[in-house]
């Protein structure tokens, strides 16, 4: 069955560590990701303003921007499990306790949590996973999904999300057929 496709990439800066990688990403680092979202539809848009298209282009820019670079850009993805990383952010003088225990509330009942309240000031993004390119991939997915479906009222879906730590290097996450 014929299709058409649309992409949309974005590039943030942010750092990271994999605390169980058994190499140098275990250490604090970062990288110019790329984050490309791929969506589909068997056909285009026949009114409104989305006429003959998948979805906005623009409107897929500004949810990526709002949904990704927004709370990561320019900041640190940390798992809620990396206690060791997690305490070099921790406001100084404060409840460290009550701290955690506030952003692992957030990432349970969100997924995610995004503070500044931390030692430097700094943004920080919290996920309840290992920040690995494939699990930032299906987690931007998720975050992405509903409103590529909404936007087009049901025609174009999130078909892949890509993230690319380096230009070698890329995860990919979809849902499959």
């Amino acid at each position: 069955m014929p299709f058409f496709r649309v992409s949309r990439r974005i590039e943030i800066d942010a750092g990271h560590r994999i605390m169980t990688h058994g190499s140098k990403c275990r250490n604090l680092h970062g990288h110019r990701y790329v984050v490309e979202a791929e969506c589909e539809a068997r056909r285009l848009r026949d009114a409104g303003e989305q006429t003959d298209m998948v979805v906005d282009f623009g409107f897929l820019k500004d949810e990526m921007v709002r949904r990704i670079d927004g709370p990561c850009d320019h900041g640190f993805i940390a798992a809620i499990a990396d206690d060791a990383l997690l305490a070099l952010f921790a406001p100084p003088g404060g409840d460290r306790t009550a701290w955690l225990a506030c952003l692992g509330t957030e990432v349970a009942r969100t997924g995610a949590a995004l503070t500044t309240d931390t030692a430097l000031g700094t943004k920080l993004y919290v996920v309840p996973f290992q920040p690995t390119a494939e699990c930032l991939a299906k987690h931007w997915f998720e975050l992405l999904a509903e409103p590529v479906a909404h936007r087009s009222d049901g025609t174009a879906r999130l078909v892949s999300l890509r993230v690319w730590e380096t230009p070698n290097c890329m995860a990919e996450y979809g849902p499959g057929k």
